[in-house]
């Protein structure tokens, strides 16, 4: 089953929301950490080093794929962020 350019449209402005949200999720684990309640440092450091991977990728590729850029930059800061507000 092949999708429509429609339905590729959609389920990219979904995936890319679904990604933004998941690294918005970071938020209340950056608060808990500044707060004094440390969360775990690994997970974020390799969500950040994924996400800069996913990013390069999106951008340096032949036909530049913007939503998978955009779905991947806030993990980036976010995550980095988390990281740093562990320790």
């Amino acid at each position: 089953m092949a999708f429509t350019d429609k339905q590729i449209r959609i389920l990219s402005i979904v995936a890319t929301m679904m990604a933004v949200g998941m690294y918005v999720a970071y938020i209340p684990q950056i608060q808990m950490n500044l707060s004094g309640q440390k969360g775990a440092w690994l997970q974020p450091l390799v969500a950040a080093i994924n996400c800069t991977l996913w990013v390069i990728y999106a951008l340096f590729k032949k036909n530049r794929d913007i939503p998978v850029a955009l779905a991947n930059a806030p993990g980036i800061f976010l995550g980095l962020i988390t990281f740093i507000t562990s320790f």
